[in-house]
């Protein structure tokens, strides 16, 4: 049976189809997401806790490099400007990078840090799914050493004059500093070089750029208030981009979908696509941004971008962990929402 597609459906494939004709790069913090799972056994007899047996450890890359993980399954050409310690955790991350087809020539290693590591232990009886019951995390403080930061900023500089577009994937370790935001401004000046921003605390030390995926709750934080209204959202997003200097802004709102604020058009609202329950959102605002941003190198329009963004978060929190889509997967969800 042929699906009839809409004159929309037939634009986001186009797009979608040529995002293997895209070069990506990302700047940001790297950080390997570990997970432990077990088999509750018993109670401990040496405190009211449970034992649990060990069933398998899996480490996969988070933060940035899921980003970049993104990108890569959507097919495009994508490469990673960051640094790991030189210990098992960076090494791992390095080598799940290279299998996802990641491009890690300017992953640097240093002596002087421990790779952002963590930790979930995620737990269950026998035949029962596995719930996450707590988080470790092993970090040092943020980057800097002024050698290893000129070391970072040198590789951007040598990556971005072959790019379709970048993203900045800050998770305040430090890796992203003033002097390569400065170094993009003037790149998405010079060049109309699309510049994305995800940043969980310091969105607004971000101006000039293109564009930003903030949540809800992360607007709330910069604007100071609740907001208890979809047209609160709509003015303080448009105040919000205002001061950023932004082109667009994308605030995503889970099982609401997301909005989109551009200049000189209405806020375009985009209903969430997918299950009404996710199975695990973690990771979700890497994939969202990483399809945002492509779709942007691909010549879509914001709208464009925004709209397969959302069907790329509606499918990735239909998996469990920190997951990835396919351009193949994309595409199906395309033909199949109409």
């Amino acid at each position: 049976m042929t699906v009839e597609l809409t004159s929309i459906q037939e634009r986001l494939i186009d797009i979608v189809r040529g995002f293997s004709r895209r070069k990506l790069v990302i700047l940001g913090d790297a950080i390997a997401d570990r997970f432990l799972y077990g088999s509750i056994s018993r109670v401990s007899r040496e405190a009211p806790v449970f034992i649990l047996r060990h069933e398998q450890t899996e480490t996969v890359p988070g933060g940035a490099a899921n980003c970049a993980v993104n990108l890569a399954s959507l097919g495009a050409d994508v490469t990673l400007v960051s640094v790991v310690g030189n210990d098992q955790a960076g090494t791992e991350l390095r080598t799940k990078l290279q299998a996802a087809g990641v491009d890690t020539t300017s992953l640097l290693t240093s002596e002087k840090l421990q790779t952002t590591t963590k930790v979930r232990i995620l737990a269950g009886h026998a035949h029962s799914n596995r719930q996450q019951v707590i988080r470790i995390d092993y970090e040092d403080g943020p980057v800097s050493d002024p050698q290893l930061s000129e070391a970072i900023l040198a590789e951007l500089k040598g990556q971005v004059s072959h790019a379709n577009a970048v993203i900045l994937s800050d998770y305040n370790y430090g890796v992203v500093q003033e002097s390569a935001i400065a170094l993009l401004r003037e790149a998405k000046h010079r060049k109309s070089l699309p510049v994305l921003v995800d940043s969980r605390f310091s969105l607004a030390s971000f101006t000039g750029l293109t564009s930003a995926t903030p949540n809800e709750d992360e607007v709330e934080h910069l604007i100071g208030t609740p907001i208890i209204s979809r047209e609160q959202l709509e003015s303080k997003a448009m105040e919000l981009k205002q001061q950023l200097a932004y082109e667009a802004l994308l605030v995503t709102r889970g099982g609401q979908g997301m909005m989109l604020i551009e200049d000189g058009v209405a806020p375009l609202h985009i209903a969430a696509v997918g299950a009404s329950q996710p199975v695990d959102v973690t990771g979700a605002g890497d994939t969202v941004i990483a399809t945002f941003a492509l779709a942007l190198a691909a010549h879509a329009s914001f709208s464009e971008a925004a709209r397969l963004a959302n069907y790329a978060g509606g499918l990735v929190v239909m998996k469990r962990g920190t997951a990835s889509i396919t351009a193949a997967e994309l595409e199906h969800s395309i033909i199949n929402a109409g």
